[in-house]
This record gives structure tokens, C-alpha cells and sequence, in this order.
């Protein structure tokens, strides 16, 4: 802990910024005291905005932040990736990424509270602008206190305090806090924020905190509190401080959903649709295009759908690892295909009649060719019958052999992933899709190296899916779950549930099971899932085992055949990830996380 409150410091008064506009683009031209930082408007702006620098860029998955490919949805073709360290569990409290989220996160909340400790003291700053920036630096640290909480489980609250870079040993040991106090303290932090903020930014502060985005990660927290994991798990029942406190409850709380039910419900009376709506585009003719309003509202900058997002970010990174590598063809269409999407995630995506493939009604056939048209193409083309007549999302999603190039300004480009395909593992050397499919989700019809769009980080139809599944809980029966699950489908261009050719989910646990398979495939590729299966403590079935794939190593018919491409390991310790082991040294009163 010594070590985080020296390097804060520092950190806070140098470190460069790449947020929003002006704003966040300020970028300290060297190091200043806290005195002199808080004696100009113009610094303490810089300062605040460092705070931002924070957040994570989540477009960094192959770097820094492994949330899709370390789940079932995806697997990079690169070693160095740290998903694969989550995927084949060699990871431990002394791998550098558990130490950086640990560590940045604590400096993030550190700085906040230094922040909201000195704006008073900025002369020339109005008393309106020190309000709101003290609201904004609060809002920011219960996000941060939010995300640790996600990785970590209960972690130590600081509180308003700032420790002295020169504490006492005795002064830095802190034990950690009751998850259910955790979540209690972060929520109060986030209504109080809110209470200050304003509903929205203008166009010139897009990015900063609002009253509508820290309420949205309210529910957000209070959705995952009342979840399996962290709602009643016998599991850790170990867990406890010196003084024997019980860091995770070990009895099922019932009104946890309730309360998050009624946090998403809330925030939708509040906020839909004066604020936010779903995104919906037309087509060149003027009709609806679900398969348009699915793709785009990854794409437009800032639309009604979008809560949160990242302007300064690496999307041509993200695209890099999305685009598949296309020899042949012209470099804005040519990178490599290096992130694919597995056959698991494949099979999750509904049929066009809004069906799971194993659904006898579905219509799924898994083999042979057939004719026709998919989304976003202009023309009937031989397709694998696996991959035709599946529902919108799934072209939104999944580059698969044979199908159309999104950018078309060199010419048309069909890709073909088997083995001597133009993407495939004996063109691209080291650039190639393990699994035989590509992520297409998220990536512009342009060329893949430009960006200058915003990453979205959280939108609309994740809280309708947060509301569905909190009520489905705590009061099953309610129609307001299929309401707002259909309105997902009814976007989504597929059969609601309850319509003449798609009978309702007929029970609590059916319904649970259909909002997990629409949240699946909704928030697909969003760094959503990861988070999900450990929540619902499902993560043993799902994130361990074989992870499928078409045989790359193959040109057709032998690419078609399905096989496991690799064996995951996950163990129950893995649900958290484990305090980092320098920390657990220093501090005494520090308690490792169960099984590390």
C-alpha cells in the first residue's frame, strides 16, 4: 500500500491524458506540487483529468485488457496475449496484470480523493464549476471502487482519507472491508455524485461524468451484488479478516435483487426515452434494417443507445485484430484476423426464427451448401448451411468463409478463412483466426487503421437486459420482463417471445435461461460475458473444458469438420482474482483471496 500512495504522487501531476476534447487532452508540461497544482484553474483541470486517464481503454485486449478472449467468446492467435493466461490458469498473485489492475485502480481512487480534497482552494475556478468537478471526481472513484470490486471481490475502502506518502507501516495496514459494506459505501458515493451532476454532457464534455452514467454503473453494482457469486456463496466461507469478520455474506439475501431491479428501473423511468432510446436505422429505402441497427450502433459516434464510452482509445488496434488478413488485397482491407470468434460463441446466435440451433424447431441445418443472401451483402453467394438463415446479430458478429468484406471502397472482397483461404493459417504465417471464424463486431466499414470514434463501454440495451434478469429474480411473473426482453428482439429483428410463432419462457427458470442467452448474444464482444459467467457462477462449465473451432490446418471439405482447439482450466479460485502478492506481504491485515 506504501508503494501506491508514493507512486500516486507522482503519477497524478505527470502523468499524460487521453480522454475527451480540450478538457482531457490538457497534458501537464511538468511536475508540479499539490500547491501550485491547486493554485490554478488550469492545473487542477489537468489534474482532474489525469483522474480520467484511468479508466481503462478496453479496445487494449490484446495488451492490457482480457475480458473477450478470456471467456468463451473468442481466442487470439498471439502467445503474449494475457487472456490465455486466464484461459490456461497460469496465473498467479504475482502476474504483472493482477498487480496493474490492483495498483492503478487504488492510485485512481487515491488521486479522486486528492482532488475533491484541494478544488476548493483553485482562485479563479467558479463555485458551480468546483461542485460539479468534485462530483465528477467522486462519481470516478466509486467506478473505480466498482471495477476492483468486479475483479477482487471485497477489497479495503479508504474512505475520504489520503494516506501520506511518508505513513507510518503501522498507518498503511488496513484490512478489507465486508463486500456487502463495499457495496453499501459505493453506492451512497454514487447517489451523492449523481446528486450533483449534470443529466448529460454538452457535445464539448462528452465522456465526463453525468448524473445518468454513474446511476446506470449503480445498477450495474448492485446487479452483480445480488448475484450468486457474491449473494450467499458458502463458497467462501473461509474468507474472513483476523478478527473473524465475514467478507462475503453466506446467506441468500432475496431483496439484493429487488434492489437491483428497482436501481435499473429507476434509472429507465429517469432517463428512457428522454435521454436514451434504442438505436434503430433504416436502410437506403427507407425500411428498418435490424441488421443496420445492430452493426451501428457500435459504429455512431455518441447515438441515443450509447451511456459510456471511451473517445481517446486504440480502435485501429482493435480493428487490426478483426480484420482478416485478405492477401492480395488493398492494405485498408488487409490486418489480421487474429482474434476469432469460437464455434461456442458461433452456436450461441439464434436462427432467423429467433431459435437456439438445438431447438428441434429451428430450423438449423449444420452441413452442406446452400444459397443465399446474408445482411449487408447485395447478392445470393453459396454459403455452408451452418451460417445461413441465422438472425441479424449473427452477421453483425462473425466473419465466416465465403462471406462478404464490410469495406468495399477497393472493390468486393470475399473472405475465405480455410487453410490456403486468402485469411487462412498457411497465407497469414502468424495472422490467422484459430477457430475459423473472425470477430466482425465493432468494426467500421472503413479502412481498419482509422479511428476517431468512441469505444462504447456501456449502453442502453445492457440495462434493459439488467432490469429483465433483477425482476425475473425478484418478482417472476412481472411483465415487464418480457417487455423489455422483446424490445431487445424486436431490435434484434427476430420473433418475441409470446408471439403467435414463439411461445413465452413458461417458468422462472426458463426465463432465466432466455435472458442469459439473449445477453449473450447481445452484448457478444463487449467485455460483458466475462464478467457474467463468473457472477452467475457458471464459469466452471463454461470457461473450462473445449473451446471449439473449425479445423484451420484444412481447406474444405475437411475446414467444415467442428473440433476442440483447445482445453481451458478453470478452478473455483479463479471466480476472483487473487490480491496481488506484494500487497498481501506489506499489509498484515490483508487476507488473501480463497484458493490463492
Amino acid at each position: 500500500m506504501k508503494r501506491i500512495a508514493i507512486l500516486a504522487i507522482i503519477l497524478m501531476v505527470s502523468m499524460n491524458i487521453s480522454c475527451k476534447k480540450d478538457f482531457f487532452d490538457q497534458v501537464p508540461d511538468d511536475r508540479l506540487t499539490l500547491e501550485e497544482t491547486f493554485n490554478s484553474r488550469d492545473a487542477s483541470e489537468k489534474f482532474l483529468a489525469n483522474v480520467y486517464n484511468f479508466i481503462k481503454d478496453e479496445s487494449e485486449q490484446r495488451f492490457s485488457v482480457p475480458w473477450t478472449a478470456g471467456s468463451d467468446e473468442a481466442d487470439f492467435v498471439w502467445g503474449f496475449a494475457p487472456s490465455n493466461n486466464i484461459n490456461n490458469g497460469t496465473y498467479d498473485a504475482s502476474s504483472g496484470f493482477i498487480n496493474t489492475y490492483w495498483q492503478s485502480y487504488y492510485q485512481a481512487i487515491r488521486s479522486a480523493s486528492i482532488f475533491m480534497a484541494n478544488i476548493d482552494k483553485v482562485p479563479d475556478l467558479p463555485a458551480s464549476l468546483k461542485t460539479q468537478y468534485k462530483a465528477e471526481a467522486k462519481a470516478l472513484r466509486a467506478y473505480f471502487y466498482f471495477q476492483l470490486m468486479r475483479l477482487y471481490g471485497p477489497i479495503i475502502l479508504i474512505g475520504e482519507d489520503v494516506i501520506a506518502a511518508d505513513a507510518s507501516f503501522e498507518e498503511l495496514q488496513k484490512p478489507r472491508n465486508s463486500y456487502d459494506e463495499c457495496v453499501n459505501y459505493v453506492v451512497a458515493e454514487m447517489d451523492a455524485a449523481a446528486a450533483a451532476l449534470p443529466v448529460t454532457a454538452n457535445t464539448a464534455n462528452l465522456g465526463r461524468m453525468t448524473k445518468s452514467i454513474i446511476l446506470a454503473y449503480k445498477a450495474e453494482l448492485l446487479l452483480s451484488a445480488a448475484s450468486p457469486l457474491f449473494n450467499g456463496n458458502t463458497d467462501y466461507a473461509a474468507l474472513k479478516n483476523s478478527d473473524g469478520k465475514q467478507l462475503i455474506n453466506q446467506t441468500f439475501d432475496a431483496t439484493k435483487w429487488k434492489r437491483a431491479a428497482d436501481a435499473a428501473k429507476a434509472f429507465l423511468d429517469q432517463f428512457v426515452p428522454g435521454t436514451y432510446t434504442l438505436f434503430k436505422k433504416n436502410d437506403d429505402n427507407g425500411n428498418y434494417s435490424a441488421y443496420l441497427s445492430c452493426r451501428d450502433v457500435m459504429l455512431e459516434n455518441w447515438n441515443k443507445e450509447v451511456i459510456f464510452a471511451r473517445d481517446q482509445n486504440n480502435i485501429p488496434g482493435l480493428q487490426y485484430e478483426r480484420v482478416p488478413y485478405h492477401q492480395g488485397y488493398s492494405d485498408e482491407v488487409r490486418a489480421s484476423g487474429g482474434l476469432g470468434a469460437t464455434q461456442n460463441m458461433v452456436d450461441a446466435y439464434f436462427t432467423a426464427n429467433g431459435r437456439s440451433i438445438d431447438d428441434s424447431a429451428s430450423g438449423y441445418v449444420s452441413s452442406g451448401y446452400t444459397g443465399y443472401q446474408a445482411p449487408g451483402d447485395d447478392r445470393i453467394r453459396g454459403v455452408w448451411n451452418a451460417w445461413a438463415n441465422r438472425e441479424p446479430r449473427f452477421y453483425v458478429g462473425i466473419t465466416y468463409t465465403g462471406s462478404k468484406w464490410l469495406n468495399t471502397n477497393s472493390g468486393e472482397v470475399i473472405t475465405d478463412i480455410f487453410a490456403h483461404g486468402n485469411s487462412g493459417k498457411a497465407t497469414g504465417g502468424n495472422d490467422y483466426s484459430t477457430t475459423g471464424y473472425m470477430v466482425r463486431k465493432n468494426v467500421s466499414t472503413g479502412t481498419w487503421y482509422d479511428g476517431g470514434r468512441s469505444l462504447v463501454m456501456l449502453r442502453l440495451a445492457q440495462l434493459y437486459l439488467d432490469y429483465a434478469e433483477a425482476l425475473n429474480e425478484a418478482e417472476p411473473g412481472n411483465a415487464d420482463i418480457l417487455k423489455y426482453l422483446n424490445l431487445i428482439r424486436e431490435r434484434a429483428g427476430i420473433p418475441q417471445y409470446g408471439s403467435s410463432s414463439l411461445p413465452a419462457p413458461a417458468s422462472q427458470a426458463a426465463m432465466r435461461e432466455a435472458i442469459r442467452k439473449e445477453r449473450r448474444v447481445e452484448l457478444a464482444f463487449e467485455n460483458v460475458r466475462f464478467f457474467d459467467v463468473r457472477r452467475w457462477k457458471i464459469a466452471e462449465d463454461t470457461q473450462k473444458g473445449p473451446i471449439k473451432g473449425l479445423t484451420v490446418d484444412a481447406d474444405p471439405p475437411n475446414f467444415f469438420n467442428v473440433v476442440t482447439l483447445e482445453t481451458r482450466v478453470f478452478q473455483k479460485k479463479h471466480y476472483l482474482f487473487p490480491i496481488p502478492q506484494a500487497d498481501i506481504n506489506s499489509d498484515k491485515q490483508l487476507k488473501q483471496n480463497t484458493g490463492w
